[in-house]
Formats: C-alpha cells, sequence, structure tokens
C-alpha cells in the first residue's frame, strides 16, 4: 500500500575514484571520476523520521557527449542538475508519495535544464538519484526490504506519466514481479575499446573476466575497424572451455543506418566473424540520439534485436523507439528506477499480447556498496537474467572507499563480498552475483557511507557560463 511521506532535506557528497585501468568507450577515456553520494531525510507520515541515501558515479561524456564540451563540463551538468533537482523536491513541502514527488518534479527538471543547456538525459540523472535516496528511507521507515515494498506499491507508482498504461498495469506487474525475482544475476564482463584481447588479462583470462559467460564488447564507430576488433576477441571467446554470449555496444558511435548496415553486414557474411555474430543477442544504442529518433530501422535491420540506452531519456522514449524497430531498451537506476518498472510494465503488457521485447540490465561503472546493490536489487526485480557489471573491473575493489565502511559492507552483505588477499571485492559465484542479501531493511543495503569521510560536492559552474 503506498505510503505518504514529507521532504525534510536532502544532501550531495561526493569522493574521488581512480579507475584501475583506463575505460574507454565511446570517444572518451576515463581513468577516474567523482562518485556521488545522497542522504535524504523524510518524514514518514505517522511513523516518524528516517534516513535514506544511494550513490553513483559522476560519468564524463556519456549523459552529455557534445563534442563541444569538455569531460569537467559534462560532470558539472550532472552537478546542476542535482542542484536544480532539489530546489524542485524541497519545494513539495506536503505529504505525498514518493512517486508523485518524482512525477510532479520531472517535467519542471527536464524544462529547467533545457534553460541552462542540460540535456534530458543529464537533467533526468538529477531526479533518480534523489529518488533512489528517499525510497530508501521510506523502506527503513517502515522497516521493510525493497522487494517487498515494491510488491505493495509502497512509492505509489501510477500511469500518470505513461498514459499507454493504466495504474492496474503497473499493480499487477509490480506483485508478479516479486515472485519471479532473480535470485542469481549472471555479471556481463566488459570489453572496453582499450582493454586487452589477447593472452594473460586477455577477454578469455577467467582471472580478468571473473568466470563470465556472458560479454559486452564496445564499439568504435568504424565498420571495419569494429569488424577486425571483434574477429580477434572472437577467437579468444571461441577458445573458452564453456557456451558464451555476447553483446554489441555502439555508444552513438554509429553515424547513421549506413555505417550500422556496414558492420551487420560483416557479422551475418564474414565467417570469421561466426564465433560473435552466432552468439550475438542484442546490438545497444548504435547511432547518436538524435539520430535515432529520426531513422526508422529498415527491413534488413529489423529482425536482428537493437536496443536504445543513452537515447532512453523521457518516459515516452521506449514507445518511440518501438515504432522505430527497436525490440528493447535498457534499465539503469542512474536513469530512473521509476522509469525503469514503467518500461518493464509495458514490455511485459507487449509481451502478453504476442510481442517480443525485451529489457536489458547495463551498468555506469556502478561502484561496489550502495550503486551496486541498488543497481543489482533494481534488475533482479525486473527478474534479469545477465546484466552488465564493470566496477569490480575498472577499479580496484571499493578503492578509496575508508577500509571500515568497506568492511561494514562486507560483514552485512557477505554473498557479494570478500577478501581473497586484495582487499575486499565483488564475490562472483561461478559468474554470477547473489542476491539474497539485498533482501534486507531499506533499499538493498544494510550500511550506509561513512558521512563524514565525505567532502560535500563540488559547486558547479553553469554550462552557460562557461560557453559565455
Amino acid at each position: 500500500m503506498p505510503l505518504r511521506l514529507k521532504l525534510r532535506d536532502i544532501a550531495f557528497f561526493e569522493r574521488p575514484v581512480q579507475f584501475a585501468r583506463p575505460f574507454r568507450f565511446g570517444a572518451i577515456t576515463i581513468n577516474a571520476t567523482p562518485q556521488l553520494f545522497v542522504r535524504a531525510e523524510i518524514e514518514v507520515e505517522g511513523r516518524g523520521s528516517a534516513v535514506g541515501a544511494s550513490a553513483e558515479l559522476l560519468v564524463p561524456k556519456w549523459f552529455d557527449k557534445r563534442p563541444e564540451l569538455s569531460p569537467a563540463q559534462t560532470v558539472d551538468g550532472l552537478r546542476r542538475s542535482l542542484q536544480i533537482a532539489r530546489g524542485l523536491y524541497l519545494a513539495r513541502t506536503g505529504f505525498q508519495t514518493a512517486f508523485d514527488l518524482h512525477a510532479s518534479c520531472i517535467g519542471d527538471q527536464v524544462a529547467a535544464c533545457a534553460q541552462e543547456n542540460i540535456p534530458a538525459l543529464a537533467a533526468a540523472f538529477g531526479p533518480a538519484e534523489i529518488d533512489k535516496a528517499i525510497l530508501d528511507a521510506l523502506l527503513r521507515g517502515v522497516e521493510i526490504n525493497f522487494f517487498d515494498g515494491m510488491a505493495g506499491n509502497i512509492a505509489g507508482i501510477d500511469a500518470r506519466l505513461s498514459p499507454d498504461l493504466n495504474d492496474g498495469d503497473i499493480t499487477r506487474f509490480l506483485t508478479l514481479a516479486n515472485q519471479c525475482r532473480s535470485e542469481r544475476v549472471a555479471i556481463r564482463h566488459t570489453v572496453g575499446l582499450d582493454d586487452r584481447v589477447e593472452g594473460d588479462g586477455g577477454v578469455a583470462d577467467p582471472r580478468e573476466n571473473a568466470g563470465a559467460r556472458y560479454f559486452k564488447l564496445k564499439l568504435g564507430g568504424d565498420p571495419e575497424a569494429d569488424a577486425a576488433r571483434l574477429i580477434r576477441i572472437g577467437r579468444e571467446l571461441a577458445a573458452l572451455p564453456f557456451d558464451y554470449k555476447v553483446t554489441l555496444d555502439g555508444n552513438e558511435q554509429y553515424a547513421d543506418l549506413t555505417a550500422l548496415a556496414s558492420l551487420v553486414h560483416q557479422l551475418e557474411h564474414d565467417s570469421a566473424l561466426q564465433p560473435i555474430f552466432l552468439k550475438l543477442l542484442y546490438i545497444e544504442q548504435p547511432m547518436p540520439r538524435d539520430v535515432t529518433r529520426q531513422s526508422p530501422l529498415s527491413e534488413a535491420l529489423r529482425w536482428r534485436d537493437f536496443i536504445i540506452d543513452e537515447a532512453d531519456d523521457s518516459y515516452d522514449a521506449w514507445p518511440i523507439a518501438r515504432k522505430l524497430g527497436y525490440s528493447g531498451i535498457s534499465s539503469k537506476s542512474c536513469k530512473g528506477i521509476y522509469k525503469s518498472i514503467v518500461n518493464f510494465t509495458r514490455i511485459a503488457k507487449l509481451d502478453d499480447e504476442g510481442a517480443e521485447c525485451f529489457v536489458t540490465g547495463e551498468d555506469l561503472t556502478c561502484q561496489p556498496g550502495l550503486a551496486l546493490q541498488q543497481d543489482l536489487a533494481l534488475g533482479a526485480l525486473l527478474c534479469l537474467e545477465h546484466a552488465e557489471r564493470n566496477g569490480h573491473h575498472y577499479v580496484d575493489g571499493f578503492g578509496d572507499t575508508p577500509a571500515a565502511e568497506a568492511q561494514a559492507f562486507a560483514a552485512a552483505h557477505s554473498d557479494l563480498y570478500a577478501d581473497a588477499g586484495r582487499g575486499i571485492r565483488l564475490s562472483i559465484h561461478d559468474g554470477d552475483l547473489l542476491t539474497g542479501s539485498l533482501n534486507t531493511t531499506g533499499f538493498a543495503t544494510s550500511v550506509h557511507p561513512d558521512w563524514s569521510a565525505l567532502r560535500p560536492l563540488e559547486q558547479p559552474k553553469s554550462l552557460l557560463e562557461q560557453s559565455a
């Protein structure tokens, strides 16, 4: 049953994260970036006060890839998105459901960010992170876990932002989803554009891929260069002693349908690409988001499965993409937990009607602790079998997190973390992550960060000021 709350305060913090190796995707190579932490204080109607938390990397050049902006400018865009969202949320002073807060602010948020030259995907980041922290506080305030809370629609999610659904569709999905939630979620190991392919430390090295059976291969946007690299990767994966599946991620690098068709033609007809083509599940966001919206997939392409990710910047993004020939859409908690649930409801309803659509689990380097656990719980609720996971790969364990904080997470979530002599790291069981310990009071975590060890969110310069 939905519960109402009154928002008391929202505070933002950050912590530097150094990468253990460069992560290159699209036109950016990341070696370090801050991690955001959100603390929300609420009053639950008739239940008293509670505090919730969320976390996510402030990733440059993903939410906003405009070439004229520097990586630092795009991170400032995310910080400003958070600040604008904070003001809008705190302006709602009465008791209302968690989804009331989200739904009443998201339109104003996108409009206010647009006035500051912040695109819709980055605009949604602020509410996405605040919503997670509020939900954590709400669940803690009534001492219930995420899965049971969502089964009872504690947040009050309804269809006001998705007119193709009705409230009953969402209620039905939440009830059914809790019954089939994933107890194990296989990791899909990311192979970045600078990652080693052959030999020690290569894609088939179990010390590197942690026994993964699923692989996500980044594309650079040049059909010939991508095909040559995929041939090398395919040779390595074909030598694995078990079956595997792959996905390809364009990160908006393919300029248009012509370039995309060239890659697909090579996948279909070059025998050297068979180890990739025969194991391919789908191709993710090949073209820029603006080009995507203007380019229906040709009949020659529609028999392959394509999904949108960066183009998922609004509640109507999936209905539009489906009409253009796309088969699915990604779920990422940094794009909004409520939108993920709404999109899964839409797809479950379509599949009941005979369509073949799907939601995938993708990851923007969720770090161990809050970010990973909340995103993993969302994926488990959506009944996902596998999801991209790369925080364990590009960052050394808990990174710069204080040892006591990392140890607290490991003690409370011993199925997710272990110390095998290199510090506390993600514990991967035969290529899978276990979700049992996420079934705890709050939003998938028994632990909050050490707030005293965090610095306040850096004050951003507006994009309009920087371009003046």
